[in-house]
């Protein structure tokens, strides 16, 4: 790998995975099949999906505990030749866990315990100034504290190095004046809704969301809309790029996946098409498997599943 470096700033997770029958509705008791224990969190999953998908140095920027997940998430990192020098390790923290039921028609469910994802601070990002004013991209998402992401952008904006912010798990409207210093984002239909106000049903209103979040300041709007691939949107125009039709095994980490195909394909110089159209392959592929980095597919993988289309 040579040139600039992708660097992820985020949240480092251990999924504890259980299949089940059907998701749990409140008070219900589901008896589950195959149990996983897999390394997560959609900071990891991103700087994965870059490793395996592209053809740069990667950077991991995220905090860990001092216990055996992180440690064993450190061990992972490197198998797949991620930078993991700039990673904190908290003594007397605990490493952030994910418990997620999938159902057997893919569809998951998720509570996250942050641990020491709540430790990564302005400070630590501010002691990488210098790393992060050499990236050639810059992936963000919501698993870390705001004024940790905040600062991340300022730097990013500072030093001209461009941002992608997946806003996930957004829970409500993102505050404007950090929308307006965001390249390009990149919510799903859920998190597009909480950020819009706008709830996203179909592609009309998808399109409606893109552009309320263009109006805050966004420069462009990847809305990822599952099966149905993804919508992109600037000022001028939208266009619709469709997803391949595959069989659905988990959609747990396909935003990930997607997220990081999306940013080496254009950071390789591809254009906004067919940038979309390697990020649409490359969750495809994602979700054909089970877990969220155990399921991040190759560059190999993803350039021969194009070449059958």
């Amino acid at each position: 790998m040579s040139g600039r470096p992708m660097i992820v700033i985020g949240s480092a997770n251990t999924d504890m995975v259980m299949e089940v029958p059907t998701l749990p509705t409140h008070g219900e008791t589901v008896l589950g099949h195959e149990f996983k224990i897999v390394s997560g969190g959609k900071g990891a999953n991103q700087a994965v999906a870059l490793a395996r998908l592209g053809t740069r140095p990667v950077t991991f920027i995220a905090c860990l505990g001092d216990d055996d997940f992180g440690r064993a998430a450190l061990d992972n990192y490197k198998k797949d030749n991620i930078d993991t020098d700039h990673i904190v390790i908290k003594e007397g923290a605990y490493s952030g866990v994910a418990c997620i039921f999938v159902a057997e028609d893919g569809e998951n469910a998720i509570g996250v315990s942050a641990g020491a994802n709540a430790l990564l601070t302005p400070e630590h990002i501010n002691q990488n100034e210098e790393l992060i004013s050499s990236a050639a991209m810059v992936l963000l998402q919501l698993e870390t504290p705001l004024e940790t992401i905040e600062r991340a952008i300022d730097l990013c904006n500072k030093h001209n190095v461009p941002v992608i912010l997946n806003p996930a798990p957004a829970k409500g409207p993102l505050d404007s004046r950090i929308l307006a210093k965001v390249q390009l984002l990149t919510p799903n239909e859920t998190e597009a809704s909480h950020l819009s106000g706008i709830e996203v049903v179909d592609l009309a209103s998808a399109e409606q969301a893109a552009k309320k979040l263009l109006e805050l300041g966004v420069k462009e709007v990847i809305i990822t809309l599952g099966e149905e691939g993804a919508l992109h949107c600037t000022k001028q125009d939208c266009h619709h790029i469709k997803a391949p039709a595959v069989k659905v095994v988990d959609t747990t980490g396909a935003g990930d996946t997607f997220t990081g195909g999306l940013a080496t394909a254009l950071t390789e110089g591809l254009d906004i098409e067919k940038a979309l159209l390697f990020a649409n392959h490359a969750a495809a592929l994602a979700v054909t498997k089970a877990g969220a980095q155990p399921s991040v597919p190759t560059r190999e993988q993803v350039e021969a599943f194009l070449a059958e289309k």
